[in-house]
């Protein structure tokens, strides 16, 4: 199956679930955080079309003291992740997203990803912009990154097809 014939698919099936009864479990981040010894710098995304609700996750973070920031899409399909707290006002980008008005770029170090679609090893399908996969590649040249998908167990599918400039994910964590 094609990436747009499985974003599609699983697209649909999220939206008639409308996922807002199903939560995943933060300790379980936080037990794949503890194996690894990073700075408490943690980058997010502000949940939209029934993804994953980031949000609750990262107000647990900021009670642990984490440095919480979300991506600013910028021109030529690029993005950078701006310092953000769970009290702060955002401002709704050309895309309909909630962004930070915060103009202080922080590289994370723990990256909750969102996605669409997902496998048995990691790889994802996004909304096919690939901005996620551009930063990861950009920023592991010169950081320690984890990268972290949240997802709901629907959206995991057999075999998702790769190419190139597909980064894979370390994790995934679901409901």
């Amino acid at each position: 199956m094609k990436k747009s014939e499985i974003r599609k698919k699983i697209l649909e099936i999220r939206k008639q679930k409308n996922s807002k009864n199903l939560v995943i479990d933060y300790k379980k981040i936080f037990k794949i955080l503890k194996k690894i010894r990073l700075s408490k710098t943690v980058g997010g995304y502000y949940p939209y079309n029934y993804e994953v609700d980031s949000i609750k996750i990262l107000e647990k973070f900021e009670k642990k003291n984490y440095h919480i920031s979300l991506p600013k899409i910028k021109k030529n399909f690029q993005m950078d992740f701006f310092q953000w707290s769970t009290k702060d006002p955002l401002a709704i980008n050309k895309y309909g997203i909630p962004e930070p008005i915060s103009n202080k770029i922080i590289y994370p170090n723990i990256l909750l990803v969102p996605l669409v679609a997902y496998d048995k090893n990691f790889n994802r399908v996004g909304y096919g912009g690939g901005f996620y996969d551009r930063y990861i590649k950009r920023i592991k040249k010169n950081k320690n990154i984890i990268t972290i998908g949240l997802a709901f167990s629907f959206q995991k599918v057999k075999k998702i097809p790769i190419n190139k400039h597909d980064i894979k994910l370390d994790f995934v964590v679901s409901d």
